[in-house]
């Protein structure tokens, strides 16, 4: 990691050093804890019935190399958020995620995951232009002045400047990473295609801001949850032995 010895090192510059090494002992410590986690998922649902789950199978794609990460980062002059650096040089680059899994690091460029077209990207050398949710006013507009206004601004790319898609959700909604501007490493909803507008992601029931890794391993425990609560054996699907509604059909329940 190229650290100074200590006796070149200022009382500050130990303690940012310390604060570099812990916080990389934290993300091993988790990203071990989301392995076994996976594990686990695959083996309790054979039947791939979370949702998402018959698209990646809990199958991560290849991993990348260091070099490949550094190209990627050095083509849009950007550093990706730590946790999710880690996870696609341990765990893989893509495959087995929330709702349709986790998208690939260069997929994670196109606007549309449902439609993927190489004119149509973000751009995560520019800054992720907002810190609070944001949506326009359009219930009030006119069929002709609603249509206008959703072409010209609402759906205007500078509002995935500084994003990675990581996730898509359907819908025509994605997860994604901020990687440039001041929410650097949390995640976001873009779900303008249903005028709901861009906003943090809460849908784990996560009070605040989250970065990637625990929103991964929230995923893990809502599904392990789930899988517990309907009954999934190794070998099939039992009686349901609860009449909860799951999570993800909480969601797209909500959205209609």
């Amino acid at each position: 990691m190229g650290h100074l010895p200590l006796t070149e090192m200022s009382a500050a510059e130990m303690i940012r050093e310390c604060k570099t090494i812990i916080l990389a002992l934290n993300m091993q410590d988790q990203i071990g804890i989301i392995r076994q986690k996976l594990k686990e998922l695959k083996r309790k649902d054979p039947g791939f019935q979370v949702f998402g789950a018959s698209s990646h199978r809990y199958m991560n794609k290849g991993r990348l190399y260091e070099h490949e990460v550094r190209s990627f980062e050095n083509r849009f002059n950007i550093h990706l958020p730590p946790e999710f650096r880690e996870f696609i040089l341990q765990m893989g680059n893509g495959g087995a995620g929330p709702y349709y899994g986790l998208e690939a690091l260069e997929d994670g460029l196109f606007l549309d995951l449902d439609y993927k077209r190489k004119t149509d990207l973000t751009n995560p050398a520019l800054e992720f232009p907002l810190t609070e949710a944001w949506n326009l006013e359009l219930a009030d507009l006119g069929e002709e002045e609603y249509f206008q206004k959703k072409d010209d601004e609402y759906f205007d790319s500078k509002w995935t400047n500084g994003l990675l898609r990581i996730s898509n959700f359907g819908c025509g909604v994605s997860m994604n990473l901020v990687v440039n501007g001041k929410e650097y490493g949390n995640i976001w909803v873009d779900d303008r295609c249903n005028d709901g507008g861009i906003f943090p992601d809460r849908y784990f029931g996560n009070a605040g801001r989250i970065t990637f890794l625990t929103w991964y391993e929230l995923w893990l425990d809502k599904s392990l949850n789930e899988v517990a609560s309907i009954g999934y054996a190794e070998g099939g699907i039992k009686d349901a032995i609860s009449a909860s509604m799951p999570w993800w059909k909480t969601l797209l329940h909500r959205k209609k």
